[in-house]
């Protein structure tokens, strides 16, 4: 059965972008130095950890991202990785740019578009993007796994992965630590 799973690169002090971050400059100031560690490597050249984090990572069978993550990537082309299908949290219609692409679907309704994911990976995992995207998916139950490749630098500002999770503890069952080159990779079941 397929699970939703968050995969985010992360700062010692808790941050996934740099400061100044906009739709030009998607990863913040210096952002792009939490993904070093491997998706902007080439993949062979990745050490063992590495190369395990980022083959799962490319596993994944469908992808739920919310707009402000996407639409700052570029869109990823229309295309993610190959073929998968892409679902787009938003209460706006795309930009000129991103409508029409086969497999990219803006939905407005949290829950459709991860059932819509998780049907459209079949066994394979869904791939979370984005902050709020995470935060509304932990408030609503529906994450089951969480991957931080904590990389060792701080940044001290910029858009924090954790800010807005409400009173309510969430509690984590840690699964795996690898030490890969130049991050720390922790996954995580979270538990309901």
């Amino acid at each position: 059965m397929s699970s939703t799973v968050l995969y985010m690169s992360m700062s010692l002090d808790g941050f996934i972008a740099g400061p100044n971050e906009t739709f030009e400059n998607g990863l913040g100031d210096g952002g792009a130095r939490l993904h070093e560690w491997g998706v902007l490597n080439d993949p062979d050249s990745m050490g063992e950890a590495d190369r395990a984090v980022y083959d799962d990572f490319m596993a994944t069978g469908a992808v739920v991202a919310g707009r402000g993550t996407f639409e700052p990537a570029g869109g990823w082309n229309g295309d993610h990785h190959d073929g998968i299908q892409i679902y787009i949290l938003s209460r706006h219609t795309p930009a000129a740019e991103f409508a029409g692409w086969p497999n990219v679907h803006y939905v407005d309704d949290l829950e459709y578009a991860v059932a819509e994911a998780k049907k459209a990976a079949g066994a394979k995992n869904v791939m979370v993007h984005g902050a709020g995207l995470t935060q509304r998916l932990l408030a609503a139950g529906l994450l089951d796994e969480i991957q931080i490749h904590l990389v060792p630098v701080l940044f001290g500002q910029g858009r924090r992965l954790f800010d807005h999770l409400g009173p309510e503890q969430i509690q984590l069952e840690p699964l795996q630590t690898a030490q890969g080159r130049d991050a720390t990779h922790l996954r995580y079941r979270v538990l309901r």
